[in-house]
């Protein structure tokens, strides 16, 4: 199983579409938690059941498809699943138990309601809310994969943009080279890692070059009135200084990692 993520490109109009989508997608998570709360002793599989009945009961939830909202029907199921498994196992603290959702930022579509163009550029939701035909932009090619391989479709919003992650279902294989090293590393505060030849990894400390700028950013969502248009510019390029600074950490610890593999056969 692999993940390709494209950003998507479309209208104003469209973005905001995608916003009510995920809205309706946190009210059925929500919902069908609220339902488990109420009817305790009840069998998970009867929440998929609450998912036909919302359709009918609440028009915004019908226009969701109906894989998208079993897909987040399977958010609270999963949750109420995880709080069983800590109490069964005696975790010690907090066990979990299943929260609401204020900020959900994704919406998930199983094998319908979406659609691919021909040449695999584009992507066309075909649900209820009609979000339309988006440019799928990134540096990986579809056309490789047949469109029974691709599993779910996530829709996931972040401060520089709507992005949609396509998970297929394909083994990937890579042929190891042998090199005939081995290594031992050890990871720390002062360097990204030290390995057991002596060579030590520096930490680019990422975060904390870029904490003057994050203050100053914070600040100035500080200083604007809450619910004003001001306040949510500020709170967008505070955004993506956040997402720029988790993206640089990021790259650097998978290329990194990728390095050590490679060029050992064997790490510990």
């Amino acid at each position: 199983m692999i993940v390709l993520e494209f950003k998507l490109k479309g209208k104003a109009e469209q973005y905001r579409i995608i916003d009510d989508m995920i809205r309706a997608a946190q009210f059925v998570r929500n919902k069908t938690l609220r339902h488990w709360v109420d009817n305790q002793g009840i069998k998970l599989v009867d929440l998929y059941k609450q998912c036909a009945v919302m359709a009918k009961e609440f028009e915004w939830a019908g226009k969701l498809n109906s894989t998208a909202r079993q897909a987040s029907a399977e958010r609270a199921i999963f949750a109420i699943q995880r709080f069983f498994a800590n109490c069964k196992r005696k975790k010690p603290g907090k066990k979990g138990y299943p929260q609401y959702k204020k900020h959900t930022r994704s919406v998930e579509y199983k094998q319908s309601g979406w659609a691919l163009s021909t040449d695999k550029r584009c992507l066309t939701f075909k649900d209820g809310f009609a979000a339309g035909r988006f440019k799928l932009i990134g540096s990986r090619d579809l056309h490789f994969y047949a469109p029974d391989e691709i599993k779910r479709i996530r829709v996931v919003r972040r401060a520089d943009g709507y992005y949609a992650q396509f998970c297929i279902n394909v083994e990937r294989k890579e042929e190891p080279v042998s090199t005939g090293k081995f290594i031992g590393i050890d990871v720390g505060l002062n360097h990204f890692y030290t390995d057991s030849d002596g060579e030590t990894v520096p930490n680019p400390r990422y975060l904390r070059k870029s904490e003057k700028a994050l203050k100053r950013l914070h600040q100035r969502v500080s200083r604007k009135k809450k619910g004003s248009r001001n306040r949510k510019k500020a709170l967008n390029k505070l955004g993506r200084k956040h997402l720029k600074v988790s993206r640089q950490r990021k790259d650097f610890a998978i290329k990194t990692a990728l390095c050590a593999v490679k060029s050992n056969d064997f790490v510990a």
